[in-house]
Formats: C-alpha cells, sequence, structure tokens
C-alpha cells in the first residue's frame, strides 16, 4: 500500500497517475475522512488537556477542602465525550486504512503511458521463430495426437480447464519444473523453498490483495485460500519481521501448483493450457534495499529469460504500460514466447517490482548496518516459469511433420534420456 503520509501530501499526484493507469480513485473521499479523522484528533487532544488541568485542579481544591463537584460533574461529561470520539476516531482509521488498500501501486517514472497491452514497447528479442515446412498444429492437437494431453478425462474428473497429462506429458512438465529449479538455485543464486499452498487472510493481503480477489479459491471451513501464485506464501515467509541489510538480497524461488478462477476471463482460451483452473509454476522471488531493486529487476528478467534461451526458443520482452499493469506492481516486464501453432505470442513470465508496496503492507523491513535505522524492503517476484506453458512452447516448438516431438536437450536428463515423443502405435 501507498504511505500515508506520502499520500497526504501528493494528492494530486496520485489522482494523475491513477489516471495514467486508466483507473479514477476517489481522493476526495480519503482527504474528507482525513480531514474528520484531523478534526476528531484535535478535539480529542483539548479536551484530554482539559481533563489534565481539572485534575490538578481538584487535587487543589480538595486540600483546601473547597468544592469540586462542578468540575468533576464536567469531567464525567469530557470523559464520556472522549469515548464517543474514540470511537468515532476508531471508525475513521478504519474507513482510511479500507480506502489504502484499494488504491494500485503508482508506476515507476520508466513504464511508459498506455491505455492497453498493445502499447506495451518491446525492450528486445531473442532467436528466430521456427520455419516448418508443414502447417504447425497447435499444443492441443499435438497433444491429444500423442496421447500426453487429455482434456476430456480432465474435465471429467472435475470440470472445465482442468486437464489430465499422462505419460510423457506427465513426464516433460516435471522435467520442465526440476530443469528450471536446477538452473536458478545452482547458476542463478535462489534458495529454493517449499511452501503450503494454501494460506490465510493476512498472507493475502499482504502481497496485495485485491490484485487476486476475484480469482481465488477460498476453502470457506478453514478460512483459508488456494494459492493463485508461490509468490503469496513466499513473500509472507519474511512477514512482521525485521531482516539484517547484510543478508539483502534475499532471493528464493519455489515449485507449487497454482489455483485460479479466471473470473472475466469467459471465451477467452478455452481450449489448451493457456487458461487453465490449476497450473504449476515455478517463481522467482527477491527481498532488496530500495537502492538496488530495479538493478535487481533487470537480473530477475533475465532469469526467467535464459530458461527460454536454454530450451533455444524464441521470445521477446516487453515493459507493461502504466494501464496494462498489475495491482501492486511499480514496474513489469513480460516474457512472451512465440507460440507458431496460434501465431501469436503469449505471456510466460510477468516480472514486477513492488518496490516497498507489499513490504508496507505485510510490515517487512531490514536495518540499516551504518545507522541502525529501520526501512521498508523493496519486493520483487516473476514467474521462473510457468511450467504449463513452457510445456505448450517446447510442443509447438518443436513439433516434426510426422507428428513426434524432439525434446530439448537441456531436458533429456530429465526425460530418462527420451530424445523424441512419438505418436503412440
Amino acid at each position: 500500500m501507498l504511505d500515508i503520509k506520502f499520500l497526504r501530501q501528493n494528492v494530486d499526484l496520485v489522482r494523475r497517475k491513477m489516471r495514467e493507469r486508466g483507473q479514477e480513485i476517489d481522493l476526495d473521499t480519503f482527504t474528507g475522512l482525513d480531514a474528520t479523522r484531523r478534526d476528531i484528533l484535535q478535539e480529542v487532544e483539548a479536551l484530554r488537556n482539559e481533563r489534565n488541568q481539572a485534575s490538578r485542579e481538584i487535587g487543589e481544591k480538595k486540600k483546601l477542602k473547597d468544592d469540586a463537584s462542578s468540575i468533576i460533574a464536567r469531567m464525567a461529561e469530557v470523559s464520556s465525550r472522549i469515548r464517543e470520539l474514540e470511537e468515532s476516531l476508531k471508525k475513521a482509521e478504519e474507513d482510511i486504512d479500507t480506502m489504502i488498500m484499494t488504491i494500485p501501486n503508482i508506476p515507476h517514472e520508466s513504464v511508459a503511458w498506455g491505455t492497453s497491452s498493445e502499447d506495451n514497447p518491446v525492450v528486445r528479442e531473442w532467436g528466430q521463430k521456427p520455419c516448418f515446412d508443414f502447417a504447425p498444429r497447435p499444443h492441443w492437437d499435438i497433444g491429444e495426437s500423442l496421447n500426453i494431453l487429455d482434456f476430456a478425462r480432465g474435465a471429467k474428473i472435475t470440470g472445465a480447464r482442468f486437464t489430465l497429462y499422462r505419460g510423457a506429458g506427465a513426464t516433460l512438465e516435471r522435467a520442465l519444473i526440476n530443469f528450471m529449479l536446477d538452473l536458478h538455485t545452482a547458476e542463478h543464486g535462489y534458495t529454493e523453498v517449499l511452501t503450503p499452498f494454501m494460506v490465510n487472510k493476512e498472507s493475502m493481503t499482504g502481497t496485495g490483495q485485491p490484485k487476486f480477489a476475484d480469482d481465488l479459491f477460498k476453502i470457506d471451513k478453514l478460512d483459508y485460500y488456494l494459492i493463485p501464485t508461490a509468490e503469496v506464501p513466499v513473500t509472507n515467509i519474511h512477514r512482521d519481521e525485521i531482516l539484517s541489510e547484510k543478508d539483502l538480497p534475499a532471493y528464493y524461488v519455489a515449485y507449487s501448483p497454482c489455483f485460479r478462477s479466471e473470473a472475466g476471463s469467459y471465451g477467452k482460451d478455452t481450449r489448451g493450457l493457456i487458461r487453465q483452473h490449476q497450473f504449476n509454476k515455478v517463481e522467482l522471488v527477491k527481498f532488496t534495499t530500495p537502492e538496488t531493486s530495479y538493478d535487481e529487476l533487470e537480473k530477475l528478467t533475465g532469469n526467467a529469460e535464459e530458461v527460454l534461451k536454454r530450451l533455444n526458443i524464441h521470445f521477446r520482452t516487453v515493459s507493461l504500460c502504466t494501464a496494462d499493469m498489475g495491482f501492486s506492481s511499480a514496474k513489469t516486464y513480460d516474457v512472451e514466447v512465440w507460440l507458431p501453432g496460434q501465431d501469436a505470442y503469449r505471456e510466460i513470465s510477468s516480472c514486477s517490482n513492488y518496490e516497498n508496496f507489499q513490504a508496507r503492507r505485510a510490515s517487512i523491513r531490514f536495518r540499516r548496518e551504518s545507522t541502525g535505522r529501520v526501512e521498508f524492503v523493496h519486493t520483487l517476484n516473476g514467474s521462473g516459469l510457468a511450467a504449463g506453458r513452457t510445456l505448450v512452447a517446447v510442443l509447438e516448438n518443436y513439433q516434426q511433420a510426422d507428428g513426434s516431438v524432439v525434446v530439448p536437450e537441456v531436458l533429456r536428463p530429465y526425460m530418462k534420456g527420451i530424445d523424441r515423443i512419438l505418436p503412440p502405435g
């Protein structure tokens, strides 16, 4: 969330930045609530001063055996009024906190203005689109013909947008996950963690609700939530903690299944693995000092890109414009992989710097070694990568004319030496 002091002093700036995001935030309500809070505080302070002065007067009168009944009666009224005002103050502060929680982060100055994803500038491209001497097929046709993806049985077991992987399909997804984890831990310096796949409300709030509010699966009986991404539990590892500056930056990588209701996506990507209710992902999370966070964002994005480089799959990286950014982000890069079977680029990783937006909500701080001063960390995260979408990219980019799929060389040690997935029969 935003710093309330910053918001008070920069209401017009925040209003303009929200409009750049394509959002109208009712900041007049905030200023009204804040003014009410300030007026209540002033009255409470005045009454407390009056009560303190009266206590001294009552003491003096008792020493002199004078009548203090009128002052005592007045103090009863004052105490009653203070209790009323304290209730009003509590309500005003709760209303302010609730409103601040709904205000998105402010885009970094380097973020391009735009009104939709069409305005996202391309930062770089890597590799070449593959050339085929046949019409490339989409992954759902490839997966079914190889008998490694079973969409019908996935739907039978649970419902729409659930998939059953079988045989080499299941092995390939596991191979991708293990390859990513090994790459990020052995070469990129991340510490692997395996977190709970359910979290409490405080953990969801700490990472930026209402960012995923419409997409959550809630377990009502337990008042827990299935995680929409490992970003949630990993970021909350250090909730309500003060870290040492010498321990920063801290890098974590986690595999997890992710669960999303895909609210608002009716009719989109109804076929295949692109938009599932349950999918696997390897997540990268960083905790940094403020002055290093944007350098760390570049490194994190490069770590995600390296997965596709090792797989030798063409991609491009775009910087999200103001209107396309997520709720908590100050700056986001999307890595978009080329899918020849769909003749389109599709997002496979979003890498974001949240600055202190999440840390303020989750109270994640660090202590400066030179001054002892306590400050909020900056948090970053990105997919490294979404496993299901990476499997899609492998199937579509490595498909062959005979219906088989060549296994990328870096995955073969994880595939029991299998170098090609062949059609059955």
